[in-house]
């Protein structure tokens, strides 16, 4: 779900980053003044999560591969806003260092991930767990059915600017300049490995995860969950509080291996030199209705996906000989970026904080 460099024309990805850049600059708005507080081992530790739990690719249907996203768990813990801005950090350090995602396509990555994700998750955990027990089984289905209708959305999403590539954008002779299936064909093929298998594992990520707080640490699910019965609690739980959290997420990044077991590359993430490739373009045919793709990268995709060259393409440093351990300090490198991003943003936050205190008209 990842989009690289070259799929989506630079018109479609400037009228992206144009629709996803309301949805940011609210988000910042109403996150910063948390950003003073505890709440920043918290926007640390679920964006991370959601970049450890990305990395853990799994087999779909055609021989693709998909993943989780973590959507659903990030946005009913903190809110819609806070997952934007926890979402797009991940997808922002792994475009940035790994390759995982284009630059260019950095802005449709976070509107299908970050934005619908979270707001598909929000309007379906609301509605179903509404006004029930923080404890309730209720709460675990609203999440499982959340995060299973987030990833969904998203792969959606991606699907449609996918189709809509070789319809709006062709060179002289017709051919498709960048993405190069019709939505009749890149509907299906993302949806499939989405609603099957990739949108299973969102399920039981966030189902999974309420239920582990539900008996650890219900006071995180009550900072957003102002419906529900009882007190809400103002705590925040700060990095002691975020303890279990962290040692489940140093847990999940030694088992980040498992993700180069699942053999394939993901619906349309293919490199421009697949398509010369005669295996690989039979993979790409079989993913995608057993419809053959160009036998040359189409000029623009090509043309823009060297746009950008990640230190780490593909989470493997060059200078470790073994894939498995490059995987794992992948993991805590990215990790460890999410966290210094959220303290230099905090940081930042409290000084101007202070700026705006110390230029009041009271002083």
């Amino acid at each position: 779900m990842h989009i690289p460099d070259g799929y989506l024309s630079p018109v479609t990805c400037a009228v992206l980053y144009a629709a996803t850049a309301p949805f940011w600059a609210i988000a910042l708005n109403r996150v910063k003044r948390l950003l003073n507080t505890k709440l920043v081992p918290l926007l640390s530790v679920f964006a991370a999560f959601s970049f450890v739990i990305m990395m853990f690719n799994i087999p779909l249907p055609g021989g693709t591969t998909g993943h989780a996203v973590g959507v659903g768990i990030a946005t009913i813990v903190l809110g819609p806003w806070g997952s934007m801005l926890a979402i797009s950090v991940a997808l922002l350090i792994q475009a940035l260092f790994f390759g995982d995602g284009g630059i260019t396509a950095f802005g449709a990555n976070c509107f299908n991930m970050a934005v619908v994700g979270s707001l598909v998750a929000n309007a379906v955990y609301r509605t179903i767990a509404n006004r029930a027990e923080i404890t309730s089984t209720r709460r675990v289905v609203a999440a499982s059915l959340a995060g299973y209708a987030a990833i969904n959305a998203a792969a959606f999403c991606a699907a449609i600017e996918f189709g809509i590539q070789p319809l709006l954008f062709q060179d002289a002779s017709g051919a498709p300049l960048y993405a190069p299936y019709p939505l009749s064909i890149a509907i299906p093929a993302m949806m499939l490995g989405h609603l099957t298998v990739a949108g299973l594992a969102e399920l039981i990520t966030a189902g999974g995860v309420v239920a582990y707080l539900q008996r650890s640490d219900p006071s995180l699910l009550k900072m957003t969950a102002l419906d529900a019965p009882g007190e809400n609690s103002a705590e925040k739980s700060g990095w002691r509080g975020t303890k279990s959290l962290w040692i489940g997420l140093a847990a999940l990044m030694i088992l980040t291996p498992l993700g180069l077991i699942a053999a394939g590359t993901a619906w349309g993430e293919w490199s421009a030199e697949d398509f010369s490739n005669p295996e690989t373009r039979e993979q790409i045919a079989a993913a995608s209705l057993n419809q053959m793709p160009p036998s040359a990268p189409p000029a623009g995709l090509e043309r823009l996906s060297s746009v950008w060259t990640a230190p780490i393409p593909d989470y493997a440093p060059a200078f470790m000989n073994s894939a498995e351990f490059g995987y794992i300090m992948s993991a805590v490198f990215g990790t460890g970026l999410i966290i210094a991003f959220f303290l230099v943003g905090g940081w930042i936050a409290k000084l101007m904080s202070r700026r705006n205190v110390g230029a009041s008209p009271e002083n």
